[in-house]
């Protein structure tokens, strides 16, 4: 169940990640947003969730824009076709995944962000 969760939400929360540069009021704000949630590791996610995708995709969502903002990434250099950008999807659910399962008490911020580090191949 566990990583059924993981796995659904994060495909959600990756398409909610925008793709471009934001203002430094945008990024003040998504900072603010993101502060509250990371807290979570991989296990406490899923235990506070208690199966409602909606709010695993919100805290996966703050971290994974938090993390490309911080890398100054544009994913349409990564991906600019609808194909392109499922298979980056694809591949960061994998590193989520894989990530969560070898340390269940890692914070989810730490996986998140390598997850995109990976997928990047950065």
């Amino acid at each position: 169940m566990h990583d059924t969760v993981i796995k659904s939400t994060v495909l959600a929360a990756a398409l909610m990640v925008p793709a471009f540069s934001w203002a430094d009021e945008a990024a003040e704000q998504m900072v603010q947003d993101a502060l509250p949630v990371m807290h979570y590791t991989c296990a406490s996610i899923a235990e506070e969730a208690d199966g409602d995708e909606e709010f695993v995709v919100a805290v996966v969502g703050k971290m994974a824009a938090l993390s490309i903002y911080n890398r100054q990434i544009n994913i349409e250099d990564h991906a600019s076709t609808d194909e392109e950008k499922a298979q980056l999807r694809e591949t960061f659910i994998a590193a989520l995944s894989e990530g969560c399962a070898a340390d269940k008490n890692a914070l989810l911020g730490g996986v998140v962000d390598n997850a995109v580090k990976s997928t990047l191949g950065l």
